[in-house]
């Protein structure tokens, strides 16, 4: 029988990272069918599949992880075979080595195979996360070109995400009297986007519907820190200089720039942040109808703050006290919004843009 574990072995060095080391001979008469699914931020975030078979790890790479929806296939990449020891393996493999990232178990359990086959396979998976029917099949030219496909129907809660949503656009008006039933956001300076996040990839679009995603390379790491989550963020492209304050037209400047040199060069001499405060769609949910407050909180609950993002806090009432303090910030205005409002698309009097006298 050929070495199962050759070609992993040609790939590692065992002093160099904490993998396991495949020293162990497979035990090919085993009938286990156990599998494991990790979450790897390496070159690229994928998720990689790995099923018990014939004492090794069958592997496969899944860029976009897991399909939930049976209308859309993912790609699979097809992989070389893992020892069973990788069933638990978590941890950061060095630089300069295959797979160099971090590796995390996101879910693992048991698999029932139907079919096992070279060119295709249909399991069900009973795990904490991946459960249902699916099938892998090759789809291209060479034996690592698979798709996967999901057979079941799609879960009864989960919502397509819309291709493209109008943002709520806060209307000019006055600090409100009722103002215990309002929260209060700083009004940054910027270019207004909405984030269409899914595994591994981001669209930023405008207002306008204009794709500038290209522009703000700095950004598109923010795919790692969601991770299998789907989302549909709305914020704003914020250009701070060294004091803090916002700078007149840096986002405007970074839009302007064509060749994609230019572009990396000023990411990382004038880097931008996007600044988030709602979440009309968020891991296969639309929650657009749900009230500011429990959006807010699920926003919140993200932890969403890295070297190009972050979710700046909101005051409830005392919308006055804000307002004032507002000058030496470098701002000239801050954002009501009301405690039930639903985010509907165009203006509203329940977001509100206060400006300071």
């Amino acid at each position: 029988m050929a070495d199962r574990l050759g070609e992993y072995r040609r790939k590692r060095r065992p002093d160099a990272t904490p993998e396991p080391a495949a020293d162990a001979s497979p035990d090919v008469e085993s009938t286990a069918q156990r599998f494991v699914i990790q979450e790897h931020s390496a070159t690229r975030l994928h998720w990689d599949l790995r099923l018990e078979r014939d004492g090794v790890l069958v592997s496969w790479a899944l860029p976009s992880g897991i399909p939930l929806d049976p209308e859309r296939n993912g790609m699979a990449v097809h992989t070389e075979d893992h020892p069973i020891e990788y069933l638990d393996f978590e941890g950061e493999i060095p630089a300069g080595n295959y797979g160099a990232g971090s590796m995390k178990i996101w879910d693992r359990g048991t698999y029932k195979a139907e079919k096992f086959e070279s060119g295709k396979v249909i399991l069900t998976f009973n795990g904490e996360r991946a459960e249902g029917r699916y099938a892998l099949f090759r789809a291209g030219k060479t034996e690592r070109d698979w798709m996967i496909h999901r057979m079941d129907p799609a879960p009864e809660w989960l919502e397509p995400m819309p291709e493209r949503l109008s943002p709520m656009i806060a209307s000019p008006g006055e600090l409100p009297r009722d103002e215990d039933e309002w929260a209060y956001e700083l009004g940054w300076p910027g270019e207004r986007v909405l984030a269409y996040v899914t595994p591994g990839k981001l669209r930023l679009e405008t207002v306008a519907g204009e794709d500038i995603t290209s522009k703000f390379p700095e950004v598109r790491r923010i795919t790692r820190a969601l991770g299998s989550v789907s989302a549909i963020l709305d914020g704003v492209l914020v250009s701070l200089g060294p004091d803090g304050r916002p700078k007149p037209d840096g986002v405007e400047a970074r839009l302007g720039l064509a060749s994609d040199s230019t572009v990396r060069r000023r990411a990382k001499r004038d880097p931008v942040r996007l600044h988030l405060f709602d979440a009309p769609y968020l891991e296969g949910r639309v929650i657009a109808a749900e009230p500011y407050t429990e959006r807010r909180s699920r926003l919140e609950a993200l932890d969403l703050e890295g070297e190009a993002w972050l979710v700046p806090k909101n005051h409830r009432g005392d919308g006055k006290a804000l307002l004032s303090g507002i000058e030496p910030l470098g701002l000239s205005a801050i954002v009501a919004k009301r405690l039930a409002s639903l985010y509907e698309p165009g203006p509203s009097e329940d977001w509100l843009t206060i400006m300071k006298a």
